[in-house]
């Protein structure tokens, strides 16, 4: 009977230690802690051994470092199953898989002299239990905190996701806002004025339009400078091409600028002025939507101005060459009324100035004087069609014409012929034969540069009148007929000489500075043309008449 109370008692004790050791392994922080804990208590138990304790880890045991490395080829032929195991140390030996429901965490292998009693083996499977529940605990709990780890990153994610929406949203707000007010001005006409103020007032920054070389077109917003500054021409180009292959806006200094450039040509630049360095990312896009804008409305000035520039040309040349087909009508659509009187002003340069700068010029010159801007381009020349004064005004003072024009170039070596007014549209051919005619003189005159004014031609309006042409072109030929037939065979100029010569009033040294050669081969021309003509140009009468010959060959064959 004492027998029996000692085992009850010894049982009861090892109960009570089993529990104690529970309620540490459910406070362990992990698997391993567990299995150690659990091997320190299998001797307790009674006379045992804790071979080797194994954890399952993706669907492999792992064994203990200090563990018997022998068992586990024959812990992994169990399959999961507890059984016998095979150690030449313990003649009794068992492996035992560490449960909790239909879920296995390991096993663990436990040796002895001899196979465990009924109660002892009630102990070790009551440990193995309490080791499954509580590595089932630990695996629980290591899934919830994986489990929280996973909805924290999800709700950062999700933070992330909805702040790049929530900006998503308002950029497309700024964008839809940004859209309806510049598309608002450029349906109301507004122009670059009209870019410029709304880009303002969407940022608050002073914003300036700009063309390619830096002039300013338009402003809108305070701290305009006066004068307005104009970078350097090296600078400027530096600056354009960074915005080209940028292909968006750029910093400049104390400003964030974008080109308006429809296509490969920049027309204009729109620029926010931010000494500051504050503008933020909705300025920028405010700007480059801005100048995607201005690149539309001023490439749309471009073509209306070509397509203008074309009509008037074509109504010029129409209406020198008498065709009035609805020619009133046309001009003006064109906002120029040509019931109001005209003349024909016709513009060669000398220099090397191209045909579309002298033609610039002449346009920009039309505009600063308010007498129309009607021009075409004809055989080397500017052909510009010039509005009287209306109410009987005074004319305009053609050398002040001329100087204007000649502002815009380095030389002034251009001749203007100006034709007579034109009443009526018929008119109007004629006045350019007299613009053509004035101009003939003017460049075969001693000064050939300068304006001559069909109206001040004088003797020579007589000659080009063209009434009896054929008697004038006889005269012509009997005067200088052989003269002209030496230069055409030998390319010489003993006309051009003797015009000069005569118009100079047979002085030598301005004779010869006028035609850029030296004396000794002036006189040898002048020589060469009494042997060919057989005049004296010491006579009177022969120096008249071949001087009036010369002055009728300027106006009726004026040479190109």
């Amino acid at each position: 009977m004492k027998a029996w109370a000692d085992r009850a008692t010894e049982q009861l004790s090892a109960l009570r230690s089993l529990f104690v050791l529970s309620l540490e392994m459910f406070d362990a922080t992990g698997e391993d802690e567990i299995i150690r804990l659990c091997k320190t208590a299998v001797p307790a138990l009674g006379p045992f051994r804790c071979r080797a304790g194994y954890l399952l880890r993706d669907g492999q045991l792992h064994r203990s470092t200090t563990d018997e490395p022998a068992t586990q080829g024959q812990v992994e032929a169990l399959d999961g199953n507890e059984g016998p195991i095979d150690l030449a140390e313990d003649p009794w030996a068992w492996a035992y898989p560490l449960r909790s429901h239909s879920c296995q965490w390991g096993y663990l292998v436990i040796g002895a002299d001899i196979a465990p009693s009924e109660d002892e083996g009630l102990l070790l499977r009551t440990l193995v239990q309490q080791t499954g529940a509580a590595l089932a605990g630990v695996g629980l709990l290591r899934e919830q905190r994986e489990r929280a780890d996973e909805l924290r990153d999800l709700g950062e994610r999700l933070a992330v996701t909805n702040d790049r929406l929530t900006a998503t949203v308002a950029d497309l707000e700024l964008q839809t806002k940004v859209h309806e007010v510049l598309t608002r001005v450029s349906a109301r006409g507004g122009g670059e004025a009209g870019i410029a103020t709304a880009l303002h007032e969407l940022t608050d920054f002073p914003v300036a339009v700009e063309d390619r070389f830096g002039n300013l077109r338009a402003w809108a917003g305070p701290e305009r400078q006066e004068p307005y500054p104009k970078p350097g021409e090296r600078s400027r180009a530096a600056v354009l091409r960074q915005a080209q292959r940028a292909g968006g806006p750029v910093r400049d200094g104390d400003r964030l600028i974008t080109l308006a450039q429809p296509r490969d040509g920049v027309l204009g630049v729109l620029a926010l002025i931010d000494p500051d360095r504050v503008a933020r990312r909705h300025h920028v896009l405010a700007l480059e939507h801005a100048g995607t804008v201005l690149a539309v409305e001023l490439a749309n000035q471009h073509i209306v101005a070509e397509v203008e520039l074309r009509l008037r040309r074509d109504l010029v040349e129409d209406l020198i060459s008498g065709v009035d087909d609805g020619a009133i009508t046309r001009a003006r659509a064109l906002g120029h009324d040509l019931q109001h009187p005209h003349r024909v002003i016709v513009v060669r340069s000398r220099s090397r100035e191209t045909d579309d700068a002298v033609a610039r010029a002449v346009e920009q010159t039309a505009r600063l004087h308010g007498v129309g801007s009607m021009l075409t381009r004809r055989a080397g020349t500017t052909v510009w069609l010039a509005r009287c004064p209306a109410d009987g005004g005074p004319e305009h003072r053609w050398q002040e014409i001329h100087t204007a024009i000649a502002r815009h170039f380095k030389s002034g070596a251009f001749a203007v012929g100006v034709g007579g007014p034109c009443e009526r549209t018929a008119d109007i051919p004629r006045s350019w034969r007299e613009a053509t005619r004035a101009l003939a003189v003017r460049q075969r005159s001693v000064t050939p540069d300068g304006v001559t004014a069909h109206d001040d031609l004088g003797m020579y309006r007589i000659l080009g009148a063209g009434g009896n042409s054929d008697e004038v072109d006889q005269y012509i030929r009997e005067w200088l007929g052989s003269l002209l037939d030496y230069d055409a065979r030998h390319r010489a100029d003993l006309v051009v000489t003797l015009s000069s010569y005569l118009e100079h009033g047979g002085n030598y040294d301005a004779t010869a500075h006028s035609l850029t050669i030296h004396r000794s081969t002036l006189r040898y021309r002048l020589q060469r043309i009494r042997e060919v003509s057989g005049y004296d140009l010491g006579t009177v009468d022969h120096r008249l008449n071949l001087h009036i010959a010369t002055r009728a060959l300027a106006v009726l064959h004026p040479s190109p």
